[in-house]
């Protein structure tokens, strides 16, 4: 499951961001290599929310400052609060 989100994360940024996702590397850095502002960051972060449907902190994001930062906490997250993950919503039976 790791590669499917890791796949998700970088479209989400290369979208988000508005680069070739060949420019996307686990270690590029969103203001330095990628060339985000603090605005274009609020909106990743705000993209990576919507794409798997869980809040992150204010705290968090401050500490996401590359692709990779962003890829281990949507595992450690995601996981944790979709166990039967496949679908970037809540895990609420339909009704």
């Amino acid at each position: 499951m790791s590669s499917n989100i890791s796949e998700r994360v970088y479209a989400t940024v290369a979208k988000s961001l508005n680069v070739k996702s060949e420019e996307v590397f686990g270690h590029s850095q969103f203001s330095s290599d990628l060339g985000a502002d603090s605005l274009d960051t609020v909106e990743l972060v705000m993209a990576l929310e919507e794409e798997f449907g869980f809040e992150i902190t204010d705290d968090a994001a401050e500490q996401i400052r590359t692709v990779n930062d962003a890829v281990n906490y949507v595992e450690a997250h995601f996981k944790a609060d979709n166990p039967a993950s496949g679908s970037n919503h809540d895990s609420s039976p339909v009704t």
